[in-house]
């Protein structure tokens, strides 16, 4: 990828959490030359105690990560990338909402800022590869030919999921120290260890611009838009009430609807251009089909015939049996062997074969 030097040296991502922080150490220990590397992405404008226990990008967080590069002798930058942050990944949210689509945007940020940005500044410090403290795993496989990426030994951390995107240069040149540990304490013991500042540190849960998790809100503040109420209805297209602006609703929500029914509703879609939220009971959220676009093979080349694998359609969802088949215009048609609950457009979809990241794309319709 870089220069060929005496020491490979490696641009570690440091968010100030644990799982970086160990990441850069055991990189260390393999004789690397280490670059620590903060990226600045997004000012909530919260207050500063308030956000550092939820998010990833506060200064709080920045000062840990420098920190630990101190303590174990490495260079620390921080990289101003707010611009391309909103442009990139916060820009891409409000127009996912706006279309009626339910956005992921950590997989964005990880797409277009650690192995876009990040990647290109590894460069141009000579750096031989990236780090990152992602739960997953990457591996060259000599029979294929080809880089693989792999779930973490850790199932319940793993981070695939949001990975599927990297390309074979990428995974090349990219390294995820974490994906041999067996659990998130064996983590934080390696932290201790070295006694880092963040070894028990809480892991950030929420989106780093929206940190109080009032999507609605955020994008009426970021856009200066009023979204305007309109109806509820069935299947049928019956009125069942009113609801206060369509970007505050998605596929599966069945809290916060406001209304008093016979019976348990849930939104099953929305018609944007209508303005109306369309409601149907549980059974009625199944369904067996989708059709995906922007996908990514890794394992394999785009196949030719039907392939059979299984499939995540949410983080944190089980992975279900599906017949994959590339159309002739370039999107992904997929079959479930059993009905799935909730499909959402603008979900990813992502395939695995055993461990193995078959590859992914991004859910276009249901």
């Amino acid at each position: 990828m870089l220069f060929t030097k005496d020491k490979p040296r490696a641009l570690i991502a440091m968010s100030g959490g644990v799982d970086s922080t160990v990441s850069a150490a055991i990189m260390c220990e393999q004789g690397y030359e280490c670059i620590g590397v903060n990226m600045k992405l997004h000012d909530t404008g919260k207050d500063e105690a308030e956000q550092s226990c939820k998010t990833c990008c506060s200064l709080a967080d920045a000062e840990d990560a420098r920190s630990v590069c101190h303590k174990l002798g490495m260079k620390f930058y921080v990289f101003n990338f707010s611009e391309d942050f909103d442009r990139q990944v916060v820009d891409r949210f409000v127009c996912a909402y706006e279309n009626g689509r339910t956005p992921n945007p950590c997989i964005d940020c990880n797409k277009y800022m650690k192995f876009s940005k990040l990647y290109d500044r590894a460069k141009v410090l000579g750096c031989d590869v990236i780090v990152t403290g992602h739960y997953a795993r990457i591996v060259y496989d000599e029979q294929r030919g080809r880089w693989l990426l792999l779930k973490a030994k850790n199932t319940a951390k793993d981070q695939s999921y949001v990975l599927y995107f990297l390309n074979q240069e990428q995974l090349a040149h990219t390294r995820f120290p974490l994906g041999d540990f067996e659990s998130k304490e064996q983590v934080r013991q390696y932290a201790s260890k070295y006694d880092f500042i963040n070894a028990r540190k809480h892991d950030s849960q929420d989106i780093c611009f929206v940190p109080d998790g009032k999507y609605a809100d955020f994008l009426t503040e970021y856009t200066g838009k009023n979204y305007p109420c309109g109806e509820f209805v069935d299947t049928k297209g019956n009125v069942l009430g009113q609801h206060k602006g369509i970007v505050r609703y998605t596929i599966g929500q069945r809290k916060g609807l406001g209304l008093a029914l016979p019976e348990s509703m849930y939104v099953k879609g929305k018609d944007m251009q209508k303005n109306q939220v369309i409601l149907s009971t549980n059974e009625a959220l199944f369904s067996t089909h989708l059709i995906a676009d922007s996908f990514n093979w890794i394992s394999m080349d785009e196949p030719s015939e039907p392939i059979h694998v299984k499939a995540k359609t949410r983080y944190q969802a089980k992975e279900a049996d599906v017949t994959v088949t590339v159309l002739e215009n370039g999107l992904v048609d997929l079959t479930f062997d059993q009905p799935q609950r909730a499909l959402t457009p603008g979900q990813a979809v992502v395939l695995y074969d055993g461990e193995i990241v078959v590859g992914g794309g991004v859910i276009r319709e249901t």
